[in-house]
């Protein structure tokens, strides 16, 4: 999977989820009847999904190309990114990577205000997208966009959802 960035700080990184170690993070560790992230980890990347809440400002995710591990902490610990949606692409073929960022850009962008709480272009948040690369569409099977609201400022508990700025 491949993270795109909206973010000045990460404009033209992006982030694409390889999954190529066998013996890579581990799953997040989460709470087994709310499914609550309860550790801070780098974790799996295949494992982050809604309402999991990140550390990417400063982490070894920011800026890079291609990734299979997130840092996820509990969300009432202090974070800056939380994920907001996740969508399953269904195209028969890989679209290529540019295809594959413009559907999450405009996916993410489509869906930021209805969780938010107000336009992008007003908001103080910003977003990034988590989409496949080739690699791991083939070698995983993986179909899936992640959404992702940053704060630029951090330090962030609770969730981001609703918070309208």
């Amino acid at each position: 999977m491949r993270i795109s960035r909206c973010l000045p700080a990460f404009a033209g990184a992006a982030l694409l989820l390889s999954g190529c170690s066998l013996l890579g993070p581990a799953d997040a560790v989460r709470d087994g009847e709310s499914g609550e992230i309860t550790e801070a980890a780098d974790a799996d990347a295949f494992s982050v999904r809604v309402g999991d809440c990140l550390t990417l400002l400063g982490s070894e995710a920011e800026g890079a190309a291609e990734v299979d591990s997130l840092p996820t902490v509990p969300c009432t610990e202090p974070h800056d990114s939380e994920v907001y949606l996740a969508e399953q692409i269904t195209d028969a073929e890989y679209p290529g990577e540019e295809a594959a960022g413009v559907m999450a850009d405009e996916l993410c962008y489509g869906a930021f205000e209805g969780f938010v709480g107000m336009a992008y272009e007003e908001s103080a948040l910003d977003f990034t997208t988590l989409f496949p690369t080739q690699q791991s569409w083939d070698d995983m099977e993986d179909r899936e966009i992640l959404c992702i609201v940053v704060d630029g400022e951090g330090g962030v508990t609770g969730s981001l959802k609703g918070v309208a700025r």
